[in-house]
């Protein structure tokens, strides 16, 4: 096999594995949703008593914002919101609900309402972990990551086309034979006409 056609077989092999690789999520995000069983007694009450005068200072938006970033914990891959407006079979997420309602009704503000969930479920009751510690990395390594594969990538490109080129320069002399310059339609009419005007 030569050298072009097994660098154009591993260029496939990678567009291909790329475009399966950011597919799998989506079909293994939609699988365990379908196939995960839902547990019951996984709910928690999440219960604060209410500030004294308490007024509510999160709005509808807010809370639905909110409600996207806690996970709901029936054993679904859901945010608390969409579990409740989408899976009407799932008894968790209404009562998450309504510990959010409970705790905006007495005047927490949504990084006090996060803060109460991970107190009583742990860091799994977030969607996304909390920017810092370790936690860092989750963030930081894909991006690290991708930068690194597009830069071999490139490199690695590079010297094929180095190589492509040696091996252009070469080839005339393996046969023995000197390289042909390019020449241009355009040149070769001028070389016609002066051809033809000498003699």
């Amino acid at each position: 096999m030569s050298e072009v056609a097994s660098r154009r077989r591993f260029m496939q092999a990678l567009v291909v594995g790329a475009g399966s690789l950011a597919a799998a999520p989506l079909g293994s995000q939609s699988g365990a949703q379908s196939s995960t069983e839902m547990s019951t007694d996984a709910y928690r009450p999440v219960l604060r008593a209410a500030k004294p005068g308490a007024t509510p200072q999160v709005t509808d938006e807010q809370r639905d914002a909110l409600e996207h970033r806690i996970k709901c914990q029936c054993g679904c891959i859901l945010d608390v919101y969409t579990c409740r407006t989408t899976d009407f079979t799932c008894s968790t997420s209404p009562a998450m609900h309504r510990d959010v309602l409970r705790l905006i009704a007495g005047g927490y503000t949504e990084q006090e309402i996060l803060d109460a969930f991970v107190e009583t479920y742990g860091e799994v009751a977030l969607t996304a972990p909390k920017k810092e510690g370790f936690n860092w990395a989750g963030y930081v390594a894909p991006g690290v990551v991708l930068a690194i594969g597009g830069i071999a990538l490139t490199v690695l490109l590079r010297k094929w086309r180095a190589e492509a080129q040696l091996a252009a320069a070469r080839a005339p002399m393996a046969t023995g034979g000197a390289a042909l310059p390019r020449v241009s339609a355009d040149e070769l009419a001028r070389l016609d006409r002066a051809i033809r005007e000498d003699g």
